[in-house]
This record gives C-alpha cells, sequence and structure tokens, in this order.
C-alpha cells in the first residue's frame, strides 16, 4: 500500500468513526477539513472505500442523502451510506496509537494532527516530538546549505531559500508551543488526583 493511500484510508476511516457518511459528503469533508486531499477525486475515494467495505472495516448501507447531496447527484442511483464497523474500529484505534516516523512526514502529520482530538496524549506528545526533531534536522540542513552556497546564489534563489528557512521555523516554534501546552495539561492532570477519602484533616 503507497503512502499516499494509507493516509487516504487513516481519513476516511477518522471521519466515519464520527458518524456514517454518504460518498459526497465523505469526500467533501476531505476536501473541507483536510486540505491535503484537495485534490482527490470520486476516482481516487471509490477505490479506497471499495478496498475497505472488502476489508470488514466498513459496512455499505442504504440512507437517505442530504439535500446538498440529492442537488448533486441527481438522477444517479440509490445512496450508499458508509458506515464504520467494530473491526474498523479496532483497526482505526491501533493507527491511532502509531507513533513512528511516517507520523512525522508533511502530508500525514497534516492529517494526524486533524485527528488528535481522537488520539490519547502520550501518543500526541510523541508524535509533536518527533516532527519537532525532523523539522529540526531539516532546518539543520537548510542552513548548512545555505552557508556553503549561499554567496553563489542570486537574489531571487538566496530569498526562496531564506523564505523556506522562516516557514520552517515558523513551525519549529508553534510546535515548541503545542509541546509545552501539551506538558501542562499532562501536568494539571496529574494534580488533579482525588484526595484520599482517609485522609480526613477535618475530624
Amino acid at each position: 500500500m503507497g503512502r499516499r493511500s494509507g493516509i487516504l484510508e487513516f481519513a476516511v476511516l477518522g471521519l466515519l468513526r464520527e458518524s456514517p457518511m454518504h460518498g459526497y459528503e465523505l469526500r467533501k469533508r476531505l476536501n473541507t477539513s483536510l486540505g491535503v486531499f484537495r485534490a482527490f477525486s470520486y476516482g481516487s475515494l471509490y477505490p479506497c472505500l471499495k478496498t475497505l467495505v472488502q476489508r470488514g472495516w466498513l459496512a455499505e448501507e442504504p440512507g437517505e442523502a442530504s439535500e446538498e447531496s440529492l442537488a448533486a447527484l441527481a438522477g444517479r442511483r440509490a445512496k450508499i451510506v458508509y458506515r464504520l464497523t467494530a473491526e474498523g474500529k479496532e483497526h482505526f484505534e491501533e493507527l491511532l496509537a502509531q507513533t513512528g516516523p511516517d507520523t512525522w512526514e508533511d502530508e500525514h502529520f497534516g492529517v494526524r494532527f486533524a485527528f488528535f482530538g481522537q488520539t490519547s496524549r502520550d501518543v500526541r506528545m510523541r508524535v509533536l516530538e518527533g516532527r519537532r526533531s525532523r523539522l529540526e534536522e531539516r532546518l539543520a540542513r537548510m542552513r548548512a546549505s545555505l552557508a556553503r552556497t549561499g554567496e553563489r546564489l542570486d537574489d531571487y534563489t538566496l530569498e526562496l531559500q531564506r523564505h523556506g528557512m522562516e516557514s520552517v521555523e515558523r513551525e519549529v516554534r508553534w510546535l515548541n508551543e503545542l509541546i509545552e501546552s501539551e506538558r501542562v495539561g499532562r501536568d494539571q492532570h496529574r494534580g488533579d488526583t482525588p484526595p484520599d477519602p482517609s485522609d480526613d484533616t477535618t475530624k
């Protein structure tokens, strides 16, 4: 399975975990909520849905389409609703728990971040720290390259490289803020342990 198709499968499972959807509605959510899929078409989505149904992770059911769906798909066959099965939910939970290098890459990280609300705090932290480490390595390479070749570049190429570095630096700062927020939240959560009923100092 290619990386791109794997990201699409992850996003489809995640969106359907929230609620069953028609293919049209699902594609709209992919385009509006997850910008990385803006270029995806029905030609990409429906083979993915078919594969997920064959694997037992989705079920197809007839259902009522929204007015918008009916207007967009008027004259076509009855609409199919896609629903996440118990096996599909279990598989998505396994995917959510992954924190390996693929989760730090540009496209995959954006999709993973979109589902952080469904992800455990520890996993969020590991993905954020992995992403920051990856970008810090990229930034170090960019700076070294600029130091070696900067004097030989024309003004526009040099400005483009500086712009790229600034973009990476901004994301690293953003990640630092997110990581600090996660740490503060985790510390607060640990400090919110209920008092021991046996330790009653009011008696």
